[in-house]
């Protein structure tokens, strides 16, 4: 160590005893997936239009991520609003018109607020067979909330969703970071069967809850269409995202074989909804129908069959 004081290396492990680096070892549990599926396709669309940054609404600054990086805080930005403007416009429906021809279903991840200015969108997908997950009251992140103020943002979202499209949602997903309080305030809430705040197993997992258990079902940052606004590792063309998650859903296929995998496809209306990407999901839906020996669920759907089948009878 060359004599370095322990403030020169961060924070020590001992600070660190919540984080499991075991997850399931090398003899991961049978899925017991239905139909014997090799992988479970989780199919996730966000939906955060109207939910962003915004001066307009009294927000310090206006968002500037992805297809938007401009900077232009302290007055209004009308192009950045219209970037996202065009997923419920356009996107939407193109996306769910490539999920109807494969006869696939959906989670969407939706912003409370969003679908409060949308509700004809959850109550269109709802009607289609998709799933509404919560993705936060706004896309924002709890970090920095305290937990009076996290509680109530949890059970503002839930309230907003259930008058805006008639359902209580009962997963989660916080735009990252979320806090060290947040799954034990989900639980406290009541009613929510899952969350995807973690990004570390290609497996469902439970945690204790009182006297249930919760669901955690895992999140994916690189079988995602996010990549397509990071130019310095991501996607440019419809081909780079299929033939990236092809890659992934053939290799869990083949580790299927033995050991049934998860599978999450994380996807944006603004996003991969664009005429010049659409292509790629399409030829993503083609490749998993062609090939067999998946199950292209709901997350809800995924959560209550790992509770019954793995859960503590």
């Amino acid at each position: 160590m060359g004599g370095r004081s322990s403030s020169c290396l961060g924070t020590s492990y001992g600070d660190r005893r919540d984080r499991n680096f075991i997850g399931y070892g090398a003899r991961p549990p049978d899925a017991q997936w239905p139909g014997r599926a090799r992988v479970a396709v989780s199919l996730v669309l966000n939906v955060e239009e109207g939910s962003e940054q915004t001066v307009v609404r009294g927000d310090r600054v206006n968002e500037h991520v992805y297809d938007m990086i401009d900077a232009v805080d302290g007055a209004p930005n009308p192009t950045m609003e219209s970037h996202f403007d065009y997923g419920p416009r356009a996107g939407y429906w193109r996306i769910v018109r490539v999920l109807e021809r494969h006869g696939a279903v959906c989670t969407l991840n939706a912003c409370a607020e969003a679908l409060a200015l949308s509700p004809w969108l959850g109550r269109d997908a709802l009607g289609r067979g998709h799933e509404i997950s919560c993705h936060g009251y706004r896309w924002l992140s709890s970090k920095g909330m305290s937990e009076a103020d996290e509680r109530e943002w949890i059970h503002r979202a839930v309230k907003t969703i259930a008058d805006a499209c008639g359902v209580r949602p009962v997963g989660w997903h916080t735009r990252c970071p979320h806090t060290p309080n947040t799954r034990r305030l989900l639980i406290e809430e009541g009613g929510f069967v899952y969350d995807s705040d973690a990004y570390d197993d290609d497996l469902p997992y439970l945690v204790e809850a009182g006297d249930r258990q919760h669901v955690v079902l895992p999140y994916s940052l690189d079988t995602n269409d996010m990549r397509f606004q990071r130019p310095e590792a991501g996607f440019v063309r419809a081909g780079d995202f299929a033939d990236y998650v092809i890659d992934a859903f053939d290799w869990l296929w083949d580790e299927g074989a033995t050991t049934p995998k998860m599978m999450t496809i994380g996807l944006h209306i603004r996003t991969i909804g664009r005429p010049g990407r659409i292509a790629g999901l399409d030829r993503v839906l083609r490749h998993v129908r062609d090939k067999g020996g998946a199950w292209i669920a709901r997350r809800d759907q995924i959560a209550r069959h790992w509770l019954a089948v793995h859960g503590r009878s």
